[in-house]
């Protein structure tokens, strides 16, 4: 599974293993209008992963519109 830079910068931020640069290059991906979708869906994905963890049965549950 390939991940993208998002992906890799949230990654690092949550198991607080990010270089001061890369927080530097998190912040402004999620300053700018189009890095900021990125960086969203980049979220979602993580935390929709989280929640697929902790459910009893592995399901994502529902998803909001």
């Amino acid at each position: 599974m390939s991940f993208s830079r998002a992906e890799i910068l949230i990654n690092k931020l949550i198991s607080n293993k990010i270089s001061e640069d890369e927080l530097a290059e998190l912040l402004a991906g999620i300053s700018d209008d189009e890095g900021g979708k990125t960086y969203s869906d980049a979220l979602e994905i993580y935390f929709n992963r989280l929640l697929k963890e902790n459910r009893p049965n592995g399901e994502a549950g529902p998803k909001e519109s």
